[in-house]
């Protein structure tokens, strides 16, 4: 008994040294975002330019609107985020974190895991700022079941900065990173866009039910973060 307990208190301490890396490379992107904010503006930026420019290129009626507004949303965020995931990696080389890291006892995949939480609270700003813009430039409202989207937003937005921070990561050695993350990432990623586009499309419109698109987006984040934290290892090591 005392030796279940004593390994019990292993394991513990193991998983509590574990996230407190997660949370030490978390708190250390979010202060570094704070003092520069070139991520967050610079997605912003995108994201309200596509909003807009949409808006006055066609006049939608309402229907065509919610339609339409599902894919705009998840087209511009995926291209505004591929300038804020290649920067967050260019930080850490620029100021040879990952070089430390290699030589940490610190398990890679906190790394991972802790870049990967902080780009997905700054995509989920930019949402949540974006939301107003969207409901007025193309006077939305949920036909379906809205709640719904408390589940697609953030199961969406896991879908594209998991795999963008792997990938960017894989690409930071190359040349051309800016256009080996796109190149890589949007392929790979189809499963979980359509996932995202056509579940959003079927809460505005009220004409399907998104929960099969749903259960999709998250067997697909189980599947890319499992295998993103395993190989991470591999790919920090590599040359």
């Amino acid at each position: 008994m005392s030796r279940l307990m004593s390994d019990l208190r292993t394991e513990l301490h193991g998983a509590g040294s574990y996230f407190g890396h997660v949370f030490s490379h978390l708190q250390k992107d979010l202060r570094l975002e704070w003092r520069s904010r070139d991520s967050v503006v610079g997605m912003l930026f995108f994201t309200l330019l596509v909003v807009v420019v949409f808006s006055l290129a066609f006049d939608p009626t309402a229907a065509v609107s919610r339609q339409i507004a599902g894919g705009i949303l998840w087209i511009a965020l995926l291209f505004a985020s591929f300038t804020a995931l290649n920067q967050s990696w260019t930080r850490e080389q620029r100021n040879r974190v990952l070089e430390a890291q290699r030589m940490s006892p610190a398990p890679a995949s906190a790394l991972f895991l802790g870049k990967a939480l902080a780009n997905l609270l700054f995509v989920t700003f930019v949402e949540l700022v974006l939301a107003p813009f969207f409901i007025v430039f193309y006077n939305l409202h949920a036909l379906g079941q809205g709640w719904l989207l408390a589940a697609i937003l953030p199961l969406g937005t896991w879908a594209l900065v998991c795999n963008g921070t792997f990938f960017a990561a894989m690409g930071l050695r190359t040349r051309n990173r800016e256009l080996m993350l796109p190149l890589i990432m949007v392929p790979i990623s189809v499963p979980a866009l359509l996932g995202m586009m056509l579940s959003t499309t079927a809460v505005l419109t009220g004409e399907s039910d998104p929960t099969l698109w749903i259960r999709l987006l998250a067997a697909y984040n189980i599947a890319f973060t499992t295998v993103c934290l395993l190989l991470f290892d591999t790919v920090l090591g590599a040359e």
